[in-house]
């Protein structure tokens, strides 16, 4: 079963997708897909560490910025996966490929074999995203391809989840059951 958490930055999304995770297995992996290019993102990573540790019998933690994939299907079937976060994933997937002519397509064939490892994982899976496109379009290319490819990605990946939540201002709101059907 996968649950889908989006939400805009700082809107307490990890937050609710933690205490989630918790409340449906004793014990639990983290995946954690960012990476520290800078000393901002660095402290990110360091204070996510911390507050994870303080709960270190619950979390087990590992950390893959690139292979999710892979990664998903290796897990599948064990402990509960909590992932954090799917659009620092798919900006890591994203510049890794950045100077290539075909950049979108490959990038999209990730987001297929991440949707494809999603929709066969066997157990329960929490993934947060955040939601990019409610802000201004981006002034730069490939801004404006990372903030598509990422509506993208989450429009699919909440096609193929059980439930999926918006949290805003730090309050959880379930959508799927609120599904609008034509």
């Amino acid at each position: 079963m996968s649950i889908l958490v989006t939400g805009g930055a700082r809107s307490g999304k990890s937050g609710f997708a933690e205490r989630l995770t918790l409340s449906l297995a004793d014990q639990a992996i983290y995946v954690a897909t960012g990476q520290a290019f800078d000393e901002e993102m660095k402290a990110r990573i360091t204070l996510h560490r911390k507050l994870r540790e303080a709960n270190s019998s619950a979390w087990e933690t590992l950390e893959e910025p690139h292979a999710l994939p892979a990664l998903l299907d290796r897990l599948s079937g064990g402990k509960a996966v909590l992932v954090d976060c799917l659009t620092l994933w798919l900006s890591n997937v994203l510049l890794a490929v950045e100077d290539q002519e075909d950049r979108q397509e490959r990038v999209e064939r990730e987001i297929a074999r991440l949707e494809h490892s999603v929709s066969s994982f066997q157990g329960t899976l929490v993934l947060v995203t955040n939601e990019v496109g409610d802000s201004i379009v981006p002034e730069y290319a490939l801004g404006r391809l990372y903030r598509d490819l990422a509506g993208r990605m989450n429009a699919l990946l909440a096609r193929s989840s059980k439930q999926v939540f918006l949290v805003t201002a730090g309050i959880p709101i379930e959508l799927k059951s609120r599904e609008y059907l034509l």
